[in-house]
């Protein structure tokens, strides 16, 4: 079989559509956050939990629902995927309790799981002049998604029923679905061997258990005994669930493939690009919508606070053909380094540069291409390094670390606003100290990704896809595609 998508033109705009709707899901509820108590009536600790379990069962479903579709199809998986999630924005749209609101987002997590299949798609359709591009815009699209959603998410919710935000998740969901239905083809591609159920519940318990207090701890205490306990049993679990996955012979995650050094390094730099990536969106909007009576606050609207951070996704997506050209010269490990550089510089130069709405325009411009580089290369430095067999569950673990990455960010970041915030009126306000420590935060960050970055071995050429086998390699057609599964 070759893979080819030249009778499919559409196959990487759908593909990269349906990147975005998950994002945009992620995105949908920025801009009614502090209105969440009161409109589900309830605490503002409780409120927290529509967030926090979007956040949990994105975290579980990206690795399960790769290995799903190495297994049994990544079309099938990634359609299951969004069809999850809409239902669960319909279950959204029609609740203004927690409990059921807490359920719908949930299921609107699973949603995760559509960036890796993706990603695996285009590596068994694709030839490789095009996967480049095409990983690198499906790779981008959360950030891209992001960006956009923000804007239009907070017009929605200033002009109409916030249950509305939920209604349009829904219909783009059911518009991805059709879509990729329509235009994308399912591949033969099969990883041999069955899924691997106690692997995928041990995974599971464990990130929960770790996600659980990163998430809470600042409501809980960082050293009160339910966070560190959850942190310890994490740990146990973790340990177990690694020592089992060795024995087993069809593991979730092969982690001796996880170990070699173009995985590891890429997956740890990923947990700081994700740490990066979340800084601004958590810093400029608060911003960007203080009031001018703070003294630094610049006083604009919800809409506009989302147009001029709407520019960091846009950039991301138009990043994408740079980073082709720039990685099939000088190979993803230069792309992600230079990512990495731009980065350090957007956010060097974001702590001078908090003093006008247009300053953050700049901001978000050179954090998008940076941010954008570094994304479009970590699934091409996971491809190249992995059998195509197992290209799902390698990018679903590598989406997760980038999760990960997130949800540290958001609880360090929300910790460090918190603690530095004023007291005006009985409302915590956030202070310029505190935006400014939150980007040395993210240029620390970056510093370590970049570290890491260099202790990737250099490719002889990039992109490369790595055969699992002599036998694969031989049958591999002239666009270096590889056509049979690895035998497990």
């Amino acid at each position: 079989m070759t893979r080819t998508t030249n009778d499919r033109p559409a196959v990487v705009p759908v593909l990269a559509f349906a990147g975005i709707v998950v994002a945009v899901m992620q995105t949908l509820l920025v801009p009614v956050i502090k209105d969440l108590p009161q409109l589900l009536d309830t605490s503002p600790a409780d409120a927290t939990w529509v967030l926090t379990s979007t956040l949990l069962s994105g975290a579980v479903a990206t690795p399960i629902m790769g290995r799903l579709g190495d297994l049994y199809g990544k079309r099938r998986m990634l359609v299951l995927s969004l069809a999850v999630m809409v239902a669960g924005a319909l279950v959204s749209a029609l609740t203004s309790a927690l409990v059921p609101m807490i359920v719908g987002r949930t299921l609107q997590g699973f949603a995760m799981g559509a960036i890796p299949l993706g990603i695996g798609l285009m590596r068994d359709m694709l030839p490789r002049e095009k996967l480049g591009s095409a990983m690198a815009l499906m790779s981008s699209s959360i950030g891209v998604g992001g960006g956009l959603a923000l804007p239009g998410a907070a017009l929605i919710a200033q002009h109409t029923d916030w249950h509305a935000l939920f209604y349009g998740a829904a219909g783009l969901g059911a518009l991805a679905i059709a879509l990729t239905l329509l235009v994308v083809p399912e591949t033969p591609m099969r990883a041999r061997g069955s899924f691997d159920l106690p692997g995928a519940l041990g995974l599971s318990t464990g990130l929960v258990l770790f996600l659980l207090p990163i998430t809470k701890g600042s409501d809980w205490g960082w050293s009160s005994a339910t966070t560190l306990g959850l942190f310890a049993a994490s740990a146990l679990v973790l340990l177990l669930w690694g020592a089992y996955e060795l024995r087993a012979k069809a593991p979730l995650v092969d982690l001796r493939t996880t170990a070699r050094p173009a995985v590891l390094f890429t997956n740890l730099a990923s947990i700081m690009v994700g740490v990066s990536f979340y800084v601004v969106s958590l810093v400029l909007p608060q911003l960007l919508q203080l009031p001018t009576s703070t003294g630094y606050g610049l006083g604009q609207s919800m809409v506009v606070a989302g147009l001029l951070v709407a520019p960091l996704g846009l950039t991301m997506m138009i990043t994408a053909p740079v980073y082709a050209r720039l990685s099939a010269k000088h190979g993803p490990r230069f792309t992600l380094v230079l990512g990495l550089l731009i980065i350090a510089v957007g956010y060097g130069a974001g702590l001078g540069l908090m003093s006008a709405a247009w300053q953050s325009l700049v901001i978000s411009v050179l954090l998008g291409a940076g941010i954008g580089l570094a994304y479009s290369s970590l699934p091409a430095l996971i491809v190249g390094a992995v059998p195509a067999s197992e290209t799902g569950a390698a990018n679903g673990l590598n989406t997760l670390m980038r999760s990960i990455g997130t949800s540290v960010s958001s609880a360090v970041i929300g910790m460090v606003l918190a603690n530095t915030a004023d007291t005006v009126n009985g409302v915590a306000v956030p202070t310029m100290h505190g935006f400014r420590v939150s980007f040395l935060i993210a240029t620390a960050a970056v510093a370590v990704g970049l570290a890491l970055a260099l202790f990737l071995p250099k490719p002889d050429r990039a992109p490369r896809l790595r055969a699992s086998s002599e036998a694969e390699a031989a049958m591999a057609p002239e666009s270096g595609a590889l056509a049979e599964a690895r035998p497990r």
